[in-house]
């Protein structure tokens, strides 16, 4: 498999529909994914222009081999203004420089911080290191 023919795409200049970027992720996302409703809704967050946000593609001819989705906080300081929601690669392309292609892409085009959620076990979590992401938080929930 090679990486030669891979583009990268920004949400508005894409062939590919809401429903088939929330189909990959939901399936490329594997045990660290959402319900395909909840991603839907990410989409569409970004897609509001009082929200907003960007969702960037790694293509390879009509295949969505990677994506990529941040949505904008609105804030900015104690809260960076922008929460990386979504990276998944298919499988087929991990460990070809897909994935960091897509942050260094995600990287350049968000104006400000990038925050985002990485298990503890993650694989994913060596490359955001690499990047110069850092652990400042111990994150904390209450689900009601």
């Amino acid at each position: 498999m090679t990486t030669d023919k891979i583009n990268y795409d920004h949400y508005h200049q894409t062939q590919f529909s809401n429903e088939q970027i929330a189909t990959f992720l939901e399936e490329h996302l594997d045990e660290f994914g959402d319900a395909k409703e909840d991603i839907l809704k990410c989409i569409d967050f970004v897609q509001d222009e009082k929200k907003g946000g960007h969702i960037i593609l790694a293509t390879n001819s009509n295949e969505i081999i990677g994506a990529v989705i941040l949505n904008n906080t609105g804030m900015s300081g104690y809260i960076p203004e922008n929460i990386l929601v979504y990276i998944a690669v298919n499988n087929t392309y991990r460990g070809m420089g897909v994935g960091k292609k897509l942050m260094q892409e995600a990287i350049q085009i968000s104006k400000g911080n990038i925050a985002l959620h990485c298990e503890p076990d993650n694989p994913a979590r060596k490359l955001y290191e690499k990047l110069g992401f850092t652990s400042k938080y111990l994150e904390m929930r209450l689900t009601k």
